[in-house]
């Protein structure tokens, strides 16, 4: 489904009826937007793994702008964080919602945090993962990669970050070789259909992480403690690109925020603790 919005045009998804027969009554369930990262990814990292929580929530995934199956003819000046937090606030009113639940992944949880902050009384639960606040995080990656990786993923990394990717492939080349990175429990086999199912998108990435990159600059700290809604923060303890540090500071600037730090687990929750994400979730959105 696509939602005419702003300049652009956003792929969404609806998992799950939003009133359900309850007895001798009718049940609403709560609607938890599911805000990917990349940029240059779309949402269907998030399936079919969240489809678990369609039983108690209506969940919505939708593609930032330029990115996944959302349009891509736009202004590539418009391929922003700023943007994607309007568009998110836009689909939101779009589709006629009232508060939303909101789970933001990577980059998605730093589009999620800037919305929470910037509309406060949209969001009724926010759970971050695997995330970072300002620009710092790209620095202390470069340190931590240098200790971990292999000649073949530096050289990747410093290509992303310092020159851009050619084309589409490049980035799903560049997922393909980091895998082991990312998530402690990679397998290069059972990632793969994962892999070619995602719609890349060089031109946001490049955008955000190369030389001029936005990603190099935003500082989201002072826009933290607007954050209104009850905030759980998570972060796997050997990410090598969100380090747990800056989960912790998030958690610091958010008043009355949880933090919970998976043990063993990398910057890919969904991969390395699957059980145990999805059950911190459903406990705090849900339960």
């Amino acid at each position: 489904m696509y939602a005419a919005i702003r300049d652009t045009r956003l792929y969404f998804d609806v998992e799950g009826a939003g009133l359900v027969p309850d007895g001798a009554a009718m049940h609403e369930k709560p609607v938890l937007f599911l805000v990917h990262g990349g940029p240059g990814s779309d949402h269907s990292g998030y399936k079919p793994l969240f489809s678990a929580l369609a039983d108690a929530a209506q969940l919505v995934y939708f593609d930032h702008r330029g990115q996944g199956r959302s349009a891509r003819d736009g202004d590539p000046a418009r391929w922003t964080l700023d943007e994607n937090v309007a568009d998110m606030e836009a689909l939101r009113r779009h589709l006629g919602l009232g508060p939303i639940a909101v789970v933001g992944t990577s980059y998605g949880g730093m589009v999620a945090m800037a919305h929470a902050a910037r509309h406060p009384g949209a969001v009724s639960r926010l759970v971050l993962v695997a995330t970072a606040a300002h620009g710092g995080f790209i620095a202390r990656a470069r340190e931590i990669l240098a200790e971990r990786g292999t000649a073949e993923q530096q050289a990747l990394v410093a290509r992303c970050w310092d020159q851009g990717f050619r084309d589409d492939e490049d980035v799903r080349h560049y997922h393909r070789v980091m895998g082991p990175l990312y998530a402690t429990r990679f397998d290069a086999a059972a990632a793969e259909p994962a892999l070619q199912r995602v719609a890349y998108a060089h031109g946001p990435l490049n955008a955000a992480f190369g030389p001029e990159g936005f990603l190099r600059r935003f500082d989201l700290r002072p826009e933290l403690p607007r954050i209104t809604a009850p905030t759980l923060v998570l972060a796997g303890a050997e990410d090598w690109i969100c380090p747990p540090e800056f989960a912790r500071e998030i958690a610091a600037l958010i008043a009355g925020a949880q933090l919970e730090v998976f043990e063993g687990a990398g910057h890919s929750l969904r991969t390395d603790a699957p059980d145990r994400l999805l059950a911190a979730i459903r406990r705090f959105v849900l339960g």
